[in-house]
């Protein structure tokens, strides 16, 4: 079945970064685009990035527009977001899924504060 795991959140100063990852299987993950959400306590669940199936084309939401770079390795089932200059508004968890799929995972929470 569809297994979506996010790892490398935690908690970080305002400025600082952070490298997630989603590994992904029970797909054909190299077939399909990918995106990353987040969500805030108390607020909607918000598109944050998306990345097509060959890695080559990516998107992102104005909040976090050069700051954040979505990247894929394809051989590896593994989605990527690395963000920098990270704000307190950063502050969610945050989950991969791809467009195609309703299947989440459980979420890694990235908290920033000083």
């Amino acid at each position: 079945q569809v297994r979506l795991v996010e790892s490398g959140g935690g908690l970080v100063q305002p400025g600082g970064s952070l490298r997630l990852s989603c590994a992904a299987s029970g797909f054909s993950f190299s077939s399909h685009p990918m995106s990353w959400y987040r969500q805030a306590p108390g607020k909607e669940r918000e598109w944050v990035a998306l990345i097509n199936a060959a890695g080559g084309i990516t998107n992102y939401a104005d909040s976090v527009q050069g700051r954040f770079t979505i990247s894929r390795v394809n051989a590896k089932n593994t989605l990527y977001l690395q963000m920098n200059s990270l704000k307190p508004e950063d502050t969610a968890v945050y989950s991969c899924k791809s467009p195609r799929l309703s299947n989440w995972g459980q979420g890694t929470q990235v908290t920033v504060s000083s």
